[in-house]
């Protein structure tokens, strides 16, 4: 069965199609298991439930502009922010940690589910609401060919499909691919570093879907390309929140 397996996926290439089908196999041939800790867990479950427990939700009052829990001590985006709002249900650590890097690394696009039925149910009232359309923030088409799927429109998918928002993937990447990790808040921030366009017009009404919140400079360069195209309010959801 896996030789036939090979073989199906060597004539469908590294497409989504083709991941699904891996995804398939694997669970006809053994239980699917935790991605943090490798337990047996339920089918459609990324975690079992003891590392479920270990997520860190981010409860209490939050500073509405940059997502972090209130004070953020002038670590928030700049006054003159396009972002109107951010928000995340879980800090980027642990289980968490391991759920984004399953989804954005490994190709686990059933990741994209359970996270975005931890978006959707933690999300402040009026956020996830018609108006408002779902934008996903643009992978480098470079990344995308490697990748062969777009994580951050996997994610949007799913909340769409749990809220009835539609998905309007009207911004590009330009430019060279930029390195995130590792880089620090100073220069992922530098002006001009990340080259993202709008086509098309614009939701009036945009909410931007990304995997991680970090510095913030990636959803700010979004932000500012919907703005300059003609949207009136643009917002944010992540997965998860980084704090440090």
């Amino acid at each position: 069965m896996l030789i036939a397996a090979r073989l199906v996926l060597a004539r469908l290439g590294p497409s989504v199609a083709a991941r699904e089908l891996l995804g398939a196999l694997a669970s006809a041939l053994a239980p699917p298991a935790c991605w943090e800790c490798g337990a047996a867990v339920g089918a459609g479950q990324p975690l079992c439930w003891d590392c479920r427990a270990q997520l860190r939700f981010l409860r209490g009052e939050r500073c509405p502009r940059c997502g972090r829990l209130a004070p953020c001590a002038g670590r928030c985006s700049s006054p003159g922010s396009a972002l109107l709002r951010a928000w995340a249900p879980v800090a980027f650590e642990g289980p968490a940690r391991t759920l984004v890097h399953a989804l954005k690394f490994r190709g686990a696009l059933g990741v994209a589910d359970a996270m975005a039925a931890q978006i959707v149910a933690g999300a402040p009232p009026g956020l996830l609401v018609a108006p408002a359309a779902l934008v996903p923030v643009p992978t480098h088409p470079r990344r995308m060919r490697v990748r062969g799927f777009d994580h951050a429109g996997c994610l949007a998918a799913a909340i769409a499909a749990r809220t009835g928002l539609a998905v309007t993937p009207c911004l590009v990447r330009g430019g060279a691919p930029t390195r995130q990790a590792g880089s620090s808040r100073a220069v992922r921030r530098a002006p001009g570093r990340i080259d993202v366009r709008a086509r098309g017009d614009p939701p009036s009404h945009a909410v931007l879907v990304d995997d991680v919140h970090t510095t913030g400079a990636t959803l700010e360069a979004c932000a500012s390309a919907l703005r300059r195209a003609g949207a009136y309010a643009v917002c944010a959801v992540a997965y998860a929140r980084a704090l440090r």
